[in-house]
């Protein structure tokens, strides 16, 4: 058994495809099958079941490649305690970040992470939590911008700030010289979001219940709050929206932006990584990057990384 056989399986159980595995290796498919062979007869196991169309875990196989999985990020976790003195801030980050988030904070975010780190360039995933749950787990990020709750074994959390919610309505709307709006105000109104898979929709229908009672509230098509903003602005219904979404670089005579009367529905953003990965500076360094952001309707809270266990 050999690291390179680890890589494979872990690539394997990932792709489910044995070719696609081998070019992600950079080696060749025969070369790749061979050596999954072997790490099979020499386990006695069976890690994959093969047909001509679907590779698949064996119920063995999951709980052995999760297990390759830990072992190569030990190795890689020892490569960077034997590199102790050097910057863990050279190399690429990889940051996941939730669709609701990323529009709005990434456009900030760059340029003053690359002021603090000017060799840990960013690539960036966006997606829905649950997807991005998947990929942390699997090592296919490093770490992720998100929304809490999110309650993983085996990963981390740094809660960075609250943001408060906002209703969006079209300026010819009879609320759009209101001061402010109350949650079950909303009740009244044909309320758009993205579909339920994002979480952001599910906090808002948790804070604004009333919004079901109209006919053809909640999901709305596409992934993207700037679709849900252009509907708003064309008359077809309000939304609600997280402030971030609605500073000045996004805002449109076509539009009104009210806050919610006190207190607004909320939410907490927070960065989270598996508790295995090694490079906790440049997890601080993004942190600070994030906090030092001028954010409308967030409120930064203390920065207090977790103790290593």
């Amino acid at each position: 058994m050999n690291l390179s056989e680890l890589r494979y399986i872990v690539a394997v159980a990932q792709e489910r495809n044995f070719r696609r595995a081998a070019e992600r290796c950079f080696v060749s498919q025969p070369a790749l099958s061979t050596a999954v062979q072997k790490l099979e007869d020499e386990l006695g196991v069976q890690i994959f079941e093969r047909t001509r169309t679907e590779v698949s875990l064996t119920s063995i196989g999951r709980r052995l490649v999760e297990q390759a999985q830990r072992t190569l990020e030990e190795v890689e976790r020892m490569k960077t305690m034997a590199r102790e003195g050097r910057d863990q801030l050279i190399g690429p980050l990889r940051l996941g970040v939730i669709h609701t988030i990323g529009p709005y904070v990434l456009p900030d975010l760059i340029p003053a992470l690359s002021a603090r780190a000017p060799e840990m360039p960013l690539e960036v995933e966006e997606s829905t939590t649950a997807q991005l749950e998947i990929n942390l787990k699997n090592g296919l990020v490093d770490v992720v911008l998100l929304a809490l709750p999110f309650n993983i074994p085996g990963i981390d959390t740094l809660p960075l700030y609250d943001e408060v919610f906002e209703v969006v309505v079209s300026s010819k709307h009879r609320w759009a010289r209101k001061r402010a709006v109350q949650a079950q105000d909303l009740g009244e109104e044909r309320v758009l979001l993205l579909h339920s898979g994002h979480c952001f929709s599910n906090q808002v229908a948790e804070a604004c219940p009333e919004m079901s009672r109209v006919p053809g509230s909640g999901s709305a098509p596409g992934n993207s709050l700037e679709t849900i903003r252009n509907m708003v602005a064309s008359g077809t219904g309000v939304t609600v929206l997280p402030a971030s979404a609605n500073s000045e670089r996004y805002r449109s005579a076509l539009l009104t932006v009210i806050p919610f009367t006190a207190p607004a529905p909320s939410r907490r953003i927070a960065l989270a990584w598996r508790k295995s990965f090694g490079r906790e500076k440049a997890i601080e360094t993004l942190a600070g990057a994030l906090r030092a952001l001028d954010l409308p309707g967030t409120t930064m809270l203390p920065l207090a990384l977790p103790v290593a266990s």
